[in-house]
């Protein structure tokens, strides 16, 4: 019995650790317990947080298995090296955020400074820190701008349903508003591709704050209605909100400089429905505003951390790295290893040996992916130059002012077109079954975003077989 535990508790030289693996194991068993849903939704920090244990289960795992083993897994494992030394080198810049809007319905949006040449397609997600709240916390948001329509701005939206995002709320929202707010941003991230537009028509389902996908595609519909560029389908939004304050959310359906003729081209029509009031709300006084920020020296316009030809530079990371790689161990193992192999018994540590080769990845992607941020953050300087920067877009005088001024602009941007498209159901909730029965397109596209079970309900209609003209695409952010 004691022999056993000695075994088990035994780091061998030139042979299986034990203890390695009982470490990458337990390491293992903490992740997956907190993977259940329960733990997951309802305690997600402790979720993510544990999960970063993946770096103790990956190092104790080399180390029992050794290197020449773990190399089945290498080419995954140095991808993910790669992309996540990336993020970490774009997460540490601190990024410029231009304004936020204020809705009444505890929602806000805010816009970033974004490098022309940044590129991204709708749906797409952003990554936020605000280190004033937590400097551990990312939380991923919906880009509900468009990178054709403003190509020197990047919005967000960001509704009020949890701790984070309360504390953001309150901190711009409250009376003595600041005038710069430190911020780190991870992607864009989003699908490659843009498939909405092969359809004749196009029906958008979403429940509350499911709407911030589908303001991004109507903005691409917009641009695309304005340039030609294809023949855009009908589109109709089928919005659901619990109280009337939420209506102010369609008001992001057009930028915060738009203008009329961007929606008078597209075949829009919205049927929004509040589905606890009977009738439009009294209380007008809680108005969308916005607010400006001070800009500040040391931040940067969003962009992308390789620049347009990402894919090119990325290709060159790995390649080079993956070479320098090779030539360093090589030489380590010529003239370090080899020697200590054959002159000493038992030869070079197994630990030791998988030890050096981590550590010689790690310095070789370190070297090459930052030497290619280095060079794309030269060229994004030579853009930022030509860049309006906060200064030529924050009303001249005092903050209180630039409240005032905000106001009056955001009252006095003409929204007739997009009214005009808006039909208000209150007390009632939408008839899905008769609103897509009722679309005679050869093509529907049908986009649902929103509570689980309303995502359902809308699948078992499309695949019912009564209609043969219905595509149906979920969208959930659900973890």
């Amino acid at each position: 019995m004691v022999l056993k535990w000695l075994c088990m508790l035994e780091w061998a030289r030139d042979d299986v650790s034990n203890v390695a693996g009982e470490l990458a194991l337990l390491s293992g068993l903490v992740m997956w317990a907190t993977t259940y849903p329960g733990i997951r939704r309802k305690m997600f920090e402790l979720f993510f947080y544990t999960h970063h244990l993946y770096i103790l289960f990956m190092v104790f795992f080399i180390f029992h298995v050794g290197i020449s083993f773990a190399c089945l897994m290498l080419p995954g494992f140095y991808l993910f090296l790669v992309d996540r030394f990336l993020r970490f080198l774009q997460s540490r810049q601190r990024v410029r955020l231009v304004s936020a809007r204020i809705l009444p319905c505890d929602t806000v949006e805010l816009n970033f400074s974004k490098n022309p040449r940044l590129s991204y397609n709708p749906m797409s997600i952003l990554y936020i820190n605000v280190p004033r709240i937590s400097g551990l916390q990312w939380h991923p948001f919906t880009i509900t701008s468009n990178s054709n329509l403003e190509p020197e701005k990047l919005s967000v939206v960001v509704k009020s349903d949890g701790s984070w995002t309360r504390k953001l709320h309150q901190m711009l929202s409250s009376p003595s508003s600041i005038d710069r707010l430190e911020v780190s941003v991870e992607g864009p991230y989003g699908p490659a591709s843009t498939h909405f537009t092969r359809h004749d028509q196009l029906v958008m389902i979403s429940g509350g704050s499911g709407i911030t996908p589908f303001i991004s595609i109507i903005r691409e519909l917009i641009f695309a209605s304005n340039t030609s560029q294809y023949k855009t389908p009908e589109v109709i939004l089928v919005c659901a909100f619990k109280n009337s304050s939420e209506l102010a959310m369609l008001d992001l359906l057009l930028p915060i400089s738009g203008s009329p003729s961007d929606i008078s081209k597209l075949q829009l029509k919205i049927e929004a429905f509040v589905t606890r009031e009977k009738g439009p709300a009294t209380d007008n006084s809680t108005a969308p505003r916005a607010i400006w920020f001070n800009p500040h020296a040391t931040d940067a316009p969003v962009s992308a951390i390789l620049g347009p030809k990402s894919w090119l530079w990325l290709g060159a990371i790995i390649s080079s790295s993956f070479i320098i790689f090779l030539i360093i161990i090589g030489l380590i193992t010529g003239y370090y290893i080899y020697p200590i192999d054959q002159n000493t018994e038992g030869g070079f540590p197994l630990a030791l040996r998988s030890f050096l080769n981590m550590l010689v990845i790690c310095i070789c992607i370190a070297m090459t992916a930052s030497a290619a941020v280095l060079w794309n953050k030269k060229q994004n300087a030579r853009d930022d130059k030509q860049i309006q920067n906060v200064e030529g877009s924050t009303p001249a005088g005092s903050p209180q002012s630039w409240l005032y001024k905000a106001d009056r602009e955001l009252e006095s941007v003409p929204h007739q077109s997009l009214f005009q498209a808006v039909n208000v159901h209150y007390g009632e909730r939408p008839d899905l079954k008769k609103i897509l029965f009722e679309c005679k397109g050869s093509s529907v596209g049908v986009l649902a975003s929103g509570p689980k079970m309303m995502r359902h309900e809308i699948a078992n209609i499309c695949s019912s077989g009564l209609a043969d003209n219905l595509h149906f695409e979920s969208i959930s952010f659900t973890w």
